[in-house]
């Protein structure tokens, strides 16, 4: 499918055009979720049109699953080097912050699967594994097609997929997902705590065995390992609130969850999201390395984002 010689130029454009603006976010979608990597994922799309433009289109019955095979034959390739990339990466991994809401360069899906908790769990998983559950449980592929982007049988991309659910149903079992209003009130009062100083404030949003992650991949100072326990981990936010002072944290919609965008000398120095459980803060990650902050660029007419599922623009996902 998609073989064979390519129509002349306006034909070409005629079959592709339309079609690529309507399932551009599907293809980039399909991959940042592959590869938690929002440059990885426009290299991807830049491949996938590439590939679709030099492609025969005429045969093809349904572009946006061609258009998602391909994105995600790509993905797949690059994920199973990624392996070998996450281990000499320095310090702890974490995907790369994609804004969701408002404040996004173009719109995005909103939901569970493109969130950095989820995300994480999605990185435990095996490449054939994560390939066939985002491509069956949040895109709604069926097995078969599945089964020819990993070169298996169907029953044993559909065991994929059940084995990926299983791990990924126990990790949102043992850390539910906040409610939206939770999430902001938690956050403006940990803002507010953090702008001064207030270490008892502090420890009393975060669980006694709060984890504490940084993300610098070795281009800026960074705790390598991970802080354990709220009190140690408020020490830490405190000495470093001192040291770098930001110019303002805003609050901004980020993988589809309210997370903190911290800026210094006019440019965002760090992306923070949390995990949330009974209105305190069980994990806190914060992404500071410059390589991975480069797309995120902020309107700042508006102090705060709009909370997830206001003004997005679906990009033709089913919820996991």
């Amino acid at each position: 499918m998609g073989e064979g010689p390519v129509p002349a130029g306006s034909e070409q454009d005629d079959l592709l055009g339309a079609g690529w603006e309507t399932h551009r976010r599907a293809v980039f979608g399909v991959a940042y979720r592959l590869l938690g990597s929002v440059a990885d994922a426009e290299d991807v799309t830049q491949d996938v049109w590439l590939r679709a433009a030099g492609a025969e289109l005429r045969g093809v019955d349904d572009l946006r699953a061609w258009l998602i095979t391909v994105a995600a034959r790509r993905s797949y390739d690059i994920l199973k080097s990624a392996r070998s990339r996450r281990e000499t990466y320095v310090g702890p991994w974490l995907p790369e912050p994609l804004l969701t809401g408002p404040d996004a360069a173009e719109p995005v899906l909103v939901d569970e699967s493109v969130s950095s908790a989820l995300l994480l769990v999605m990185e435990e998983l095996g490449p054939s594994e994560r390939v066939a559950f985002v491509l069956h449980d949040v895109f709604g592929f069926d097995f078969g097609r599945i089964a020819e982007v990993l070169d298996v049988s169907m029953p044993n991309a559909r065991q994929l997929a059940s084995r990926a659910r299983r791990r990924v149903a126990k990790a949102k079992q043992s850390a539910p997902r906040a409610p939206r209003a939770e999430r902001e009130r938690v956050l403006r009062i940990f803002r507010a705590a953090y702008e001064a100083g207030d270490l008892d404030g502090l420890v009393r949003l975060l669980h006694p065995d709060a984890v504490y992650v940084t993300d610098g991949g070795g281009k800026v100072f960074a705790a390598r390992k991970l802080i354990r326990g709220g009190r140690r981990v408020a020490e830490v936010m405190v000495r470093v609130g001192r040291q770098w002072r930001p110019d303002s944290i805003d609050l901004v919609e980020v993988g589809g969850e309210l997370a903190m965008v911290f800026h210094r000398e006019g440019r965002a120095y760090s992306v923070d999201t949390v995990q949330i459980t009974g209105g305190l803060i069980t994990a806190y990650r914060r992404v500071i390395n410059p390589d991975k902050l480069a797309h995120v660029q902020l309107s700042r007419s508006e102090g705060v984002a709009r909370l997830p599922g206001e003004n997005a623009e679906r990009d033709g996902t089913k919820e996991p």
